[in-house]
């Protein structure tokens, strides 16, 4: 669960640094990055300007072919309130 949600973070919202990913999802993201990194379905877009100089991540063609997708508008139009339900349902299971 947490790899496919940091995953689908990334897509949506790519480039992200790891801090901007974590922002939105609310734990730390370190180990997951990782493993999508080691899976290739992310990987390495440039350096943000700002403070610390944070990595940003985009998604790769292999999430694209793995996920059955053309191109990054294929993905479904993201619905901000059924995410916000899924998100409170989660913190509620605890």
């Amino acid at each position: 669960k947490a790899a496919l949600g940091t995953l689908a973070i990334i897509a949506y919202r790519r480039p992200i640094t790891r801090p901007e990913s974590e922002q939105v999802r609310g734990v730390n993201s370190d180990s997951v990055i990782k493993i999508l990194l080691t899976k290739g379905l992310v990987e390495e877009a440039g350096i943000a300007e700002g403070p610390g100089r944070p990595v940003l991540y985009i998604t790769t063609p292999e999430f694209l072919q793995h996920f059955g997708l053309s191109a990054l508008t294929d993905l479904p139009a993201l619905n901000l309130d059924d995410v916000r339900r899924s998100f409170a349902s989660e913190i509620l299971k605890g």
